[in-house]
């Protein structure tokens, strides 16, 4: 494959994945990132992507490169533009407590995990305890902006996320397939949460999905949505602005910090927040990234150290499982609750739909959705806090 086809690859399989998650369920069962990053791993397993001294290889690496680093800085602005963390404020504090206890359990696990784990030959240890941090109370976008911002080598992500699906997924499948009802079970049974909305207020969710993009062509949506992309651009530039004022050079942490924090400032407003579809358009760019990192799997790198990440991985679930549950059942937080806080915490908003589904219980729809979003505004900053907090100890 030469580079220009490789490339097309990289761009039009997100489209791909995008028109099968309209037309089939089991797609959206999946999801798309997951769908993004088994393409590209499919990529490199195939011998499709030019190694070493192959002919168009630093060609591919130069394009490769360019396409991580930009996409991830343009998909953060666009995935909060639409987020209405006004909604914070009108959540009962059962929610606020789920949130709290989460995070701290997270917090204690990944320290925990890195004094357990600290000598098994991990690579860049903190970092990935950062990254770790970031994609357990934020998802897959603060996990590749702390990835970009922290520098990380491209091998050592991609291990990452790979054992991070491989022992997330599971969970996730054992919740929707009525693991639900343990928790029922371990919590007692109380009032159920509801955010306090009022009449016609809305959290942009249509068809219990974040991930709605059909329609995103049309006339009335796309030019706002380019609009939308056109701010997220300028913050864009912006954050490199600052990063050579502050540093004299493009420093990736100056710049995911910067755009993080216009992004959430720029959500108050209800004309960028009302800009139609730009979650969507983030999440396109996030499938590009995903489908580029993954391509760059190298089956060769799974060693002894490699194992070691995904038990790290495995122990930051389960200790921050059990954490979460023991403080939630202090507080008398009641199953269904835990479960959605559980969920938008580890795997992001877009995943809270279907497990309310599974749950049959749409009133803990908002609340979990909340706790989600405020991962996704926290994550980055609680991820380069953690590095600089285990480099202390």
């Amino acid at each position: 494959m030469n580079v220009i086809l490789i490339t097309a690859v990289y761009v039009l399989a997100p489209v791909i994945i995008i028109l099968l998650y309209g037309r089939y369920s089991w797609v959206k069962k999946i999801g798309t990132v997951i769908l993004a990053y088994a393409i590209g791993i499919i990529m490199a397993l195939c011998g499709l992507i030019p190694t070493g001294d192959a002919a168009g290889a630093q060609e591919m690496g130069k394009i490769s490169t360019m396409l991580m680093n930009l996409c991830v800085p343009i998909a953060i602005p666009l995935m909060l533009f639409n987020s209405d963390f006004k909604l914070w404020t009108k959540s009962l504090p059962k929610t606020f407590v789920v949130l709290i206890t989460g995070l701290v359990a997270i917090v204690i696990a990944v320290i925990a995990g890195y004094f357990v784990f600290r000598n098994a030959g991990i690579s860049d240890f903190d970092k990935v305890a950062a990254m770790m941090t970031g994609i357990y109370t934020g998802g897959t976008m603060n996990f590749f902006a702390l990835g970009s911002a922290l520098e990380v080598d491209q091998s050592v992500i991609v291990i990452a996320y790979t054992f991070e699906m491989i022992v997330t997924f599971p969970f996730i499948l054992f919740i929707v397939g009525g693991g639900y009802k343990l928790f029922r079970k371990l919590l007692p049974k109380t009032g159920t949460e509801i955010s306090e909305l009022g009449q016609g207020e809305e959290l942009n969710v249509k068809d219990d999905s974040f991930e709605e993009y059909r329609g995103m062509l049309s006339k009335g949506v796309f030019g706002k949505m380019m609009l939308g992309l056109l701010l997220s651009i300028g913050m864009l530039a912006v954050g490199a602005g600052l990063s050579l004022l502050i540093t004299g050079k493009l420093n990736e942490l100056v710049i995911i910090l910067t755009i993080t924090t216009l992004a959430i400032a720029a959500s108050f407003s209800s004309k960028i927040r009302n800009l139609p579809k730009t979650f969507e358009l983030g999440m396109f760019f996030i499938l590009i990234f995903s489908v580029v990192v993954a391509s760059e799997f190298d089956i060769y790198s799974i060693d002894t150290s490699a194992l070691s990440v995904m038990g790290f991985i495995a122990f930051i679930l389960l200790v921050a499982l059990c954490i979460h549950l023991i403080l939630c059942r202090i507080f008398k937080v009641e199953g269904d609750l835990f479960v959605v806080g559980q969920v938008g915490l580890l795997c992001s908003p877009p995943f809270i739909p279907p497990v309310v589904g599974a749950m049959g219980n749409r009133k803990v729809l908002i609340s979990g959705i909340v706790i989600g979003l405020v991962g996704y505004a926290v994550g980055t900053y609680l991820g380069l806090m953690m590095v600089l907090l285990l480099s202390i100890l």
